[in-house]
C-alpha cells in the first residue's frame, strides 16, 4: 500500500472546495494507495520520481472539474498530491 499525503498548497485548496468535490478528491487519494500510476503521465525533471494528472469530470464531483496532480517516489512508495486545481 502506497503512502499518499497532500502538499501544503493541496490541503489548503481541498478545505475550499465543496463537500462533493472534496469527497471525490479524497476517491481519487485512496484510490492512488492501491494504483499510484494510475494518472495521465506529466513531464518530470526528476529521474526518482513521476508526474502524474487524474481529471475529474464535472459529473465525478458534483460541481467543477479538477485535476488532481501528483507525484510519485517509486523507491519510497509514496506520492505527493501536489496541487488541486479546479476549472470554472
Amino acid at each position: 500500500m502506497t503512502h499518499v499525503f497532500y502538499s501544503d498548497a493541496a490541503a489548503k485548496a481541498c478545505r475550499e472546495l465543496s463537500r462533493s468535490e472534496q469527497t471525490a478528491v479524497e476517491s481519487v487519494r485512496r484510490a492512488l494507495e492501491e494504483d499510484p500510476e494510475q494518472g495521465r503521465g506529466l513531464p518530470d525533471a526528476d529521474p526518482r520520481s513521476a508526474s502524474y494528472v487524474v481529471e475529474l469530470l464535472p459529473q465525478r464531483t458534483g460541481g467543477r472539474g479538477i485535476s488532481v496532480v501528483y507525484r510519485y517516489a517509486r523507491d519510497l512508495d509514496a506520492a505527493l498530491i501536489l496541487w488541486l486545481i479546479a476549472g470554472p
